[in-house]
């Protein structure tokens, strides 16, 4: 899922290319991405866009007569600088959004079209989307500790919830509490102050190095290779690849459509958190440390080759 980095590169990539100018239409071809219908769609043909700004995850173009069109990409969900009347492809393709220098194509490559588009009337209406997390670049040390600590929730959960914090997601949170040297499971209601003060400098160094980095990546072109691995994390989508600090391997945690990424040496004392389906699979057998891992790992392999061909 984009996350404010790559959010925030989206819409500085497009501020020359579309700001005051008029959209000229909008065609969709997802059935369920538009989740408004009044006003109707069509009132936004011919507005100039007079801002860009962001919301969360979400693209807000602010157009004139007090219109808006807010876009959640969702997981899948990319965006594409096209010439002008570029069609929408036809498998992944969901709408295009057409200005006189270019179209901007909306694409998901995934089966289960999560993204939405919203046209609202009103700074109320686009306020009412707003989960109400704080913008974590803006935050003071105080503020940042005050939400971090309202729910006590593992920092994983804590870091990655829009009523909480704005625009962190699943990967940029991993690299997030690697740089802080903390535990994803570990309880926020617990963290003593240096803790947390060390977590809040992680999260505004993390986000902006990344987003430097997009930008510089960027240049003048338009963001196309905009993912959640990415060449350079710490941790996020290297699992059993060396940490880059200590070299032990990177572990996960896998539940549902989500995976935490994490160094046990650097993070959690050497401990191995356990994985939900591992560990009921395994119950007393898991191993509690990277050394009792391994071990594991070689009886597994010796019980397989043992077992093989004669």
């Amino acid at each position: 899922m984009p996350e404010y980095p790559d959010v925030t590169v989206y819409l500085e990539s497009l501020a020359p290319r579309i700001l005051g100018q008029p959209l000229e239409g909008v065609r969709v071809r997802g059935p369920s991405l538009v989740r408004t219908a009044e006003p109707p769609l069509r009132e936004a043909t011919g507005k100039r866009v007079t801002a860009l700004r962001r919301q969360g995850k979400r693209l807000v173009l602010v157009l004139e007569d007090g219109l808006f069109l807010v876009l959640h990409l969702m997981i899948a969900g990319r965006l594409h600088w096209k010439p002008r009347g570029a069609p929408v492809p036809g498998r992944i393709g969901l709408a295009a959004f057409d200005f006189p220098g270019g179209t901007l194509v909306l694409t998901e490559a995934s089966p289960r079209k999560r993204a939405q588009l919203w046209l609202l009337r009103g700074e109320e209406a686009v306020a009412a989307l707003d989960r109400g997390g704080i913008d974590p670049m803006v935050a003071t040390p105080e503020a940042f500790a005050a939400a971090l600590r309202r729910e006590n929730h593992t920092l994983k959960r804590a870091l990655t919830d829009p009523r909480l914090f704005s625009g962190i997601g699943n990967a940029y949170s991993d690299e997030i509490l690697h740089a802080a040297r903390l535990s994803p499971v570990a309880l926020t209601q617990r963290l003593d102050d240096d803790e947390v003060r060390r977590l809040h400098a992680s999260t505004v160094d993390v986000l902006r190095a990344w987003t430097d980095r997009l930008r510089k990546e960027t240049g003048s072109g338009f963001p196309e290779k905009v993912t959640a691995f990415r060449e350079g994390m710490a941790v996020h989508g290297r699992y059993r690849q060396p940490c880059p600090d200590c070299g032990s391997p990177v572990q996960r945690i896998v539940h549902a459509d989500n995976e935490t990424n994490y160094c046990p040496t650097c993070q959690t004392g050497g401990r191995l958190l356990a994985d939900r389906s591992l560990s009921r699979l395994l119950k007393e057998d898991w191993p509690r440390s990277l050394e009792e891992l391994e071990e594991t790992r070689a009886a597994t392999r010796s019980r397989m080759q043992g077992h093989g061909p004669g």
